[in-house]
């Protein structure tokens, strides 16, 4: 038996490859293996989706899905503002009277009262907005900042037809504005690098 030990009995049936010889034979239709893992790195890579969507669902949430998110942010946002807008208000009302117990009843309706009517606003507002840009992105089949300025505009408008075509004008300029400002600033990264081609 040649060679120490087993050696020698595992290479007995074989040729005998030093390093130096098998370093130039190229490893045909083969990756290399990680050497701390010892994976091979083709099971690593993700050629399909992270996530099983419904037949014919979007990969981004539409204007659904996103109505609940926008209106329950709006009243908590409505809520949160009141109730600081209610405590300015209650403090420079009471400022006159001593530390009390009724002065502090009176601070606290304050908060509350203030709290609950900014919660209604923005999120009647709210509302009517993701209404609005549902039932415009369904008429339309497609979703593009046109419906969020169409949205605000139709929003702005019917909050204030109470106060004849003058309210109604001045919401609807309201809420184009904003509607359009916030389109503007959502797509500012993406004219900016236009621009910057066009100039190059």
């Amino acid at each position: 038996m040649e060679g120490g030990g087993g050696t020698g009995f595992f290479r007995a049936g074989g040729a005998d490859y030093s390093n130096a010889d098998l370093a130039g034979v190229p490893l045909t239709g083969m990756n290399p293996l990680s050497p701390y893992l010892n994976v091979d790195p083709r099971y690593l890579v993700q050629d399909t989706d992270e996530f099983i969507l419904p037949t014919g669902a979007n990969k981004t949430r539409g204007r659904f899905e996103l109505a609940f998110f926008t209106i329950g942010g709006c009243c908590m946002t409505g809520a949160a503002f009141g109730a600081l807008n209610g405590l300015r208000l209650g403090l420079k009302e009471t400022q006159s009277m001593p530390w009390s117990k009724p002065r502090n009843v009176q601070i606290l309706n304050m908060v509350t009262r203030q709290g609950a009517l900014w919660a209604n606003t923005l999120g009647s507002l709210a509302l009517l907005y993701s209404a609005f840009g549902v039932i415009i992105e369904k008429t339309r089949g497609a979703e593009d900042d046109l419906n969020t300025v169409a949205a605000g505009t139709m929003t702005g408008m019917l909050y204030k037809c109470t106060g004849g075509l003058r309210g109604i004008a001045r919401g609807g300029l309201a809420g184009l504005t904003l509607t359009s400002v916030s389109a503007l600033y959502n797509n500012w990264e993406h004219m900016k690098g236009s621009l910057l081609q066009q100039s190059l």
